[in-house]
C-alpha cells in the first residue's frame, strides 16, 4: 500500500506542517492545535448548513462534509481539520440499518447479539465508500497546506453500539458477550474492525494526513478485557492503514490505565484525556511517544484568566514528551462560545514551541 505522488503528504503540501512535524516526533514551526468535534454545534455557521438535514445525510453529501470540515479552520486559524463524518457512517454504507436520532445517538434497527446476528451483517465495498473518497478530495484541494485528519472509531466503540442497540451507560452488553460467547464477540470485533479500517484507508488514500482511531467507550473495560478481547481487534483495523506512512493517533476517553496497551495496538501518536496530566501520561508511555491533548472541555466556560493558565499548563505538561499536539482531552460541547475557541488558539500559538 502506498500513497499516490499526488498526495498531500508526498507532494510537499503538508508534511513539514506543525501538525506532522509534532506527530513525527519533531520540532514544529509554531505549536499545533485542534479540537475534537470542532466542527460542529458550537458554531452557527455549522447549524444554517445543517439546517433540515439529518446527521448521516450530512456526512454523505461530499460539498456540505466538506464545507463544515473546513468551517473551524477558517475560524480558528486551527493547525488540521479534522474529516467532518460519524463513526456509524461505515454501517450506514455497508447497509446496517443504523440513524442517528437527536438527543439519543446512533441507534440501530435491530442489535447484534449472536452468532447468527454477526453472520448476517453484510459487507462494506470499496464503491460505497466513494462518498467519502470525494469529500476528502474536495477538503484537501481547499485545506492547502494545513493538513486534514481522518478518523474512525475503533471496533470496540462500534461493537458497544451494535450489541446495545443504542448508546448505554455501563456497555454492560458488550463487556458480557466477550465473556459469555467470546467467538461470537470475535466476529463482531473483525467485522467492525475491517469497516472501519476501510473507513480510514479511504480517507487517507483520499488525501487526509493523519489518520485517528477514537475508542469513545474503551474506557469501561479494564486492562485484561482490554489487552484481550479489543486490542487484536483494534490492530486489525490499523493493518488497514498501517502501511501508508501517514501518522496514526489512537484516543481514547477514560483510558488513563491502557495507555500504554493503545500505543503498542501500532500508533504513533497517543492522545489523552483531561483526567491524567500529560507528564504522567509521557511517563507511563516511556518518554518515546507523541501526546496529544489535553485541556478541560469544562474549563472552556470558566473566566479567561482560569483558562488561559490551564492552558498553559497543558502546555507545560506536554513539552515531556517528544512531541505535542494541543486538543482538548474530550469534544467541544455544544453550547461553546466559538470565540473563546479562536482566543485559547492565538494564546497557543503565541508560547514558543
Amino acid at each position: 500500500m502506498t500513497l499516490s505522488a499526488t498526495h498531500p503528504l508526498l507532494d510537499g503540501r503538508t508534511a513539514d506542517s506543525p501538525l506532522i512535524t509534532a506527530y513525527r516526533g519533531g520540532t514544529p514551526a509554531r505549536r499545533p492545535v485542534w479540537f475534537m468535534r470542532q466542527a460542529g454545534r458550537s458554531l452557527p455557521e455549522y447549524l444554517k448548513a445543517r439546517q433540515g438535514i439529518g446527521m448521516l445525510e450530512s456526512c454523505l453529501r461530499p460539498e456540505l462534509a466538506a464545507e463544515i470540515t473546513l468551517q473551524p479552520v477558517r475560524r480558528h486559524d486551527v493547525d488540521a481539520g479534522i474529516f467532518f463524518s460519524d463513526i456509524v457512517i461505515p454501517l450506514k454504507l455497508a447497509g446496517v440499518d443504523v440513524d442517528i436520532v437527536p438527543g439519543v445517538g446512533p441507534v440501530l434497527g435491530s442489535p447484534v447479539r449472536t452468532a447468527a446476528d454477526v453472520a448476517a451483517l453484510p459487507r462494506l465495498t470499496e464503491e460505497a465508500l466513494e462518498p467519502i473518497r470525494e469529500a476528502v478530495r474536495l477538503t484537501v484541494a481547499e485545506l492547502g497546506s494545513k493538513p486534514l485528519i481522518g478518523f474512525a472509531g475503533a471496533p470496540f466503540t462500534l461493537a458497544a453500539y451494535m450489541v446495545e442497540g443504542k448508546p448505554s451507560r455501563d456497555h454492560l452488553g458488550p463487556r458480557t458477550m466477550m465473556h459469555a460467547d467470546p467467538d461470537a464477540w470475535q466476529a463482531l470485533t473483525a467485522w467492525a474492525a475491517d469497516a472501519s479500517g476501510m473507513f480510514l484507508r479511504a480517507q487517507l488514500e483520499a488525501g487526509a494526513s493523519a489518520g485517528q482511531l477514537f475508542d469513545s467507550w474503551a474506557g469501561s473495560l479494564g486492562l485484561a478485557d482490554y489487552v484481550k478481547h479489543v486490542a487484536p481487534a483494534s490492530s486489525r483495523a490499523l493493518d488497514h492503514v498501517r502501511g501508508l506512512g501517514a501518522p496514526l493517533v489512537h484516543f481514547g476517553t477514560g483510558t488513563s490505565e491502557l495507555l500504554v496497551a493503545m500505543r503498542d495496538v501500532g500508533v504513533d501518536v497517543v492522545g489523552v484525556d483531561y483526567r491524567l496530566p500529560l507528564d504522567e501520561a509521557n511517563r507511563r508511555l516511556g518518554g518515546t511517544t507523541p501526546l496529544q491533548g489535553n485541556i478541560d472541555p469544562a474549563l472552556l466556560s470558566a473566566p479567561w484568566d482560569v483558562l488561559e493558565a490551564h492552558v498553559r499548563e497543558v502546555l507545560a505538561a506536554g513539552a515531556a514528551a517528544p512531541g505535542h499536539v494541543v486538543n482538548l482531552g474530550h469534544g467541544v460541547p455544544p453550547e461553546t462560545d466559538a470565540g473563546v475557541l479562536t482566543r485559547v488558539v492565538e494564546l497557543i500559538h503565541s508560547v514558543e514551541p
